[in-house]
């Protein structure tokens, strides 16, 4: 969602913590991609194979590295040692997000539970249903179609992406003779704060104890974690990926789309797991762990597979 706000270079080289070259009472009202910059554009160039479009591009400025623009004598450019970073920061002084403005409210459309605790400048979304036994922290944001079930704390400045279910019953039976018997899920699900949880994601609360998701996570679209499970801080997880219950994660894990880690294991501080990878086994040290085997047509995979299968 984009807004109407214009800067001047002056103020967002402050604003974005960057030194300014070129002109500084030159107005920017748009972010925008290199490719895609009208002449009031701010765009960026955080990946140096897109330094070729600077000369072709036509926005009235850039976010560079220093390296980027070396041997340049012309144009305006916001230059920092992180790009990236500086174009994150600026997205947020570009957005209309009602969060962002701190502006709260509570949709006609949406079911809260009168016991529920609401921190001020909460937004909650349309068709949102919290359940009992909830309390929402300042500043965060449950968008449109998603559930707190039950038993659900969320933290400060957290934001849950449309069509999210929390705190729903864990995955837990005991087998009997007549079939399986239900394990009544009594435990809660704690949320911390800065946290983004993405559109479609699914956290069960504890069966007995809790499941805790630590500050300054982030989940990726249709990213299910398990009852129990303990996700350490700062942690990363990309689209469609699964940790099975009472696992426990250090910080700073990382997790490529589509992989998966199997319940009851411990996985250590500043892991990192790649795409399509399923973690079996607890991991001890810290590293990059991945499992993957890309396409081949299928002499070669067969080939491939009868190599793993004798190294073994």
């Amino acid at each position: 969602m984009t807004s109407s706000k214009s800067y001047s270079l002056l103020e967002l080289s402050k604003l974005l913590e960057t030194t300014l070259i070129g002109d500084g009472n030159a107005i920017v009202d748009n972010l925008k991609t290199i490719q895609d910059a009208n002449d009031s554009s701010l765009s960026f160039v955080a990946n140096q194979k897109y330094s070729k479009y600077l000369s072709s591009s036509k926005a009235l400025a850039f976010i560079v590295h220093p390296n980027t623009i070396d041997g340049i004598d012309e144009g305006n450019y916001l230059v920092t040692d992180d790009p990236y970073l500086a174009f994150a920061k600026a997205s947020s002084l570009f957005s209309s997000n009602l969060i962002k403005q701190n502006i709260g409210s509570v949709h006609p459309t949406a079911t809260v539970f009168p016991e529920t605790n609401l921190g001020k400048n909460v937004v909650i979304g349309p068709n949102v249903y919290i359940g009992p036994n909830c309390s929402i922290g300042d500043f965060s944001s449950i968008r449109a179609n998603s559930s707190l079930v039950s038993d659900v704390q969320v933290g400060i400045n957290t934001h849950v992406h449309n069509g999210a279910v929390l705190g729903s019953d864990g995955f837990g039976y005991a087998p009997s003779k007549d079939g399986y018997i239900k394990i009544e899920q009594l435990g809660s699900l704690i949320i911390g704060s800065n946290i983004e949880i993405g559109a479609g994601c699914t956290i069960d609360r504890g069966a007995l104890g809790d499941t805790h998701i630590h500050d300054g996570v982030k989940l990726d679209n249709q990213v299910h974690i398990a009852h129990n499970v303990e996700l350490g801080s700062h942690s990363a997880i990309a689209a469609c990926c699964a940790i099975a219950g009472s696992t426990v994660i250090g910080k700073n894990f990382k997790m490529g789309g589509l992989s998966g880690v199997l319940g009851h294991l411990n996985i250590a501080d500043n892991v990192t797991v790649g795409a399509h990878t399923l973690i079996t086994k607890s991991i001890k040290e810290s590293g990059e762990y991945i499992g993957i085997m890309p396409a081949q047509k299928p002499k070669d995979w067969a080939k491939s597979s009868i190599f793993i299968k004798r190294r073994k």
